[in-house]
């Protein structure tokens, strides 16, 4: 029977998806001042939910009358591009990660339109593109201002919160001013200055980028916060009592009955299953905390952040919030992972500790059965003796009456004597039949106790 053939993927194919960037035209429609709405929803079901976000995107694009020459879908990525007869444009971008999807919607005004402001995008018969797949990650409001940034008398009113951060990023003419307070619409806004040399191309397009990398990611950092608190408080009750069973088992170990073995035996392993679904469970949710600090760290590296006067940094605001939060999930994993290590020792000692008795008590068994086995050969052998015995004495009587009849018949001087000189003779024959009969019962059982050979097929 021949295995199906597994389908390689064509290496040209494969060579064309690695290099593709699907983004980057969309870099091309860009420009300041622009008005940017950013959403990101955690899946709970990557496998299910991540096609059903671009089935969803598509009829968003259908829903708008997107031409198709102005729209991308890919697997991962798409974009569609609405432009009006005023010349103001709407672009939508969905991309789908590993874990989270978003929408990026840029309105993009005309050159006779008015100043862009914070709030709900003011596109003709715009709505909102989402119908969450899953839990908020973040959303954010962000203006891109060709004009300088203005002072924070004039940012304070347009930013809640109570303090204001700002950096200059990537430049010296691009510079942010943020809050990271939610506004009345739960959006954190964000004041972007790019500077009139800087306006447009992919520049606009990092910015952004940096930004909503930076939030989501690490927002997905605390958002597992709960689960840690929550998985903390029950390791510690895990440790605590694995360390007083511990202690039991080691004092009373050593002459415990089978049915303490089995009843400690019981209650570790349903402590190591209850930690092991636990740390599979945190493994599952925590694992990617290391992965997700190091995007923070890096995207706020490549923004080569410098100071602005009047603001704190923006990084110091990041970092305060997640500085420990990825080593922490990591020793808590580690952790569990002595945990559920030490149910398995102590459960393995205990098991050591059953097959010693086990095995004692086989020796035991073994020591009667080879007792018993010896008694039974002792009784066998007087038995057989005992027969040679009444058979020899049946057939010699049997042998005296024919001996008596020859006698009266004449053809026997003493039949007392032929008798008397029969009993050997029947001795020995009676031995004959018992050792005859032995011989062939053993042939008899083990013939039955081997196997039958199987014959070869011939050809």
């Amino acid at each position: 029977m021949t295995e199906p053939e597994i389908a390689k993927p064509d290496a040209d194919e494969l060579i064309r998806k690695l290099h593709e960037r699907p983004q980057m035209p969309v870099a091309e429609w860009l420009r300041a001042p622009a008005h940017v709405h950013y959403k990101a929803f955690r899946m709970i079901d990557p496998p299910v939910q991540r096609p059903a976000s671009r089935d969803e995107f598509r009829s968003l694009l259908e829903a708008f009358k997107i031409s198709a020459d102005a729209m991308a879908i890919h697997d991962t990525f798409g974009y569609g591009v609405k432009v009006e007869a005023s010349g103001e444009r709407l672009i939508l971008i969905w991309q789908a990660h590993t874990e989270y999807y978003s929408y990026q919607t840029w309105h993009i005004p005309s050159d006779h339109a008015g100043e862009v402001t914070f709030g709900p995008m003011t596109f003709p018969q715009y709505r909102s593109p989402i119908t969450p797949l899953g839990a908020e990650v973040c959303r954010l409001d962000i203006l891109l201002m060709i004009k300088p940034l203005p002072g924070s008398e004039t940012l304070r009113p347009q930013l809640p919160g109570p303090v204001l951060y700002g950096s200059r990023i990537l430049d010296e003419e691009t510079a942010l001013v943020t809050s990271f307070t939610p506004d009345e619409h739960g959006r954190e806004r964000y004041w972007v200055s790019v500077g009139s040399g800087r306006s447009s191309k992919s520049h606009l397009q990092d910015i952004v980028d940096a930004i909503v990398r930076i939030e989501t990611y690490y927002h997905l950092l605390l958002m597992q916060k709960p689960l840690f608190s929550a998985a903390i408080d029950q390791a510690y009750k895990f440790e605590q009592v694995h360390l007083k069973q511990r202690e039991i088992i080691s004092e009373h170990i050593g002459h415990a009955d089978s049915l303490a073995l089995q009843r400690w035996l019981n209650g570790l392993t349903q402590d190591w299953l209850k930690t092991t679904r636990l740390s599979s469970k945190l493994h599952f949710e925590l694992s990617a905390s290391g992965p997700y600090d190091k995007i923070v760290h890096r995207t706020l590296a490549s923004l080569d952040e410098r100071t602005l006067p009047l603001y704190r940094p923006m990084s110091e605001y990041v970092l305060s919030g997640i500085t420990g939060v990825a080593e922490g999930n990591q020793q808590l994993l580690k952790r569990m992972d002595t945990l559920r290590s030490g149910f398995e020792g102590t459960i393995s000692i205990i098991r050591a500790r059953v097959d010693l008795m086990l095995q004692s008590q086989n020796l035991t068994l073994l020591i009667s059965v080879d007792k018993t086995t010896k008694s039974q050969a002792i009784l066998q052998y007087t038995v057989e003796g005992l027969s040679v015995i009444v058979i020899a004495y049946y057939l010699s009587g049997l042998m005296a009456y024919i001996f008596k009849g020859l006698h009266e018949m004449g053809w026997l001087g003493n039949a007392d004597i032929v008798a008397a000189l029969f009993v050997p003779f029947s001795l020995g024959l009676a031995l004959g039949i018992t050792i005859f009969g032995r011989k062939l019962l053993h042939k008899k059982f083990s013939g039955e106790s081997t196997p039958p050979t199987s014959e070869k097929p011939q050809a």
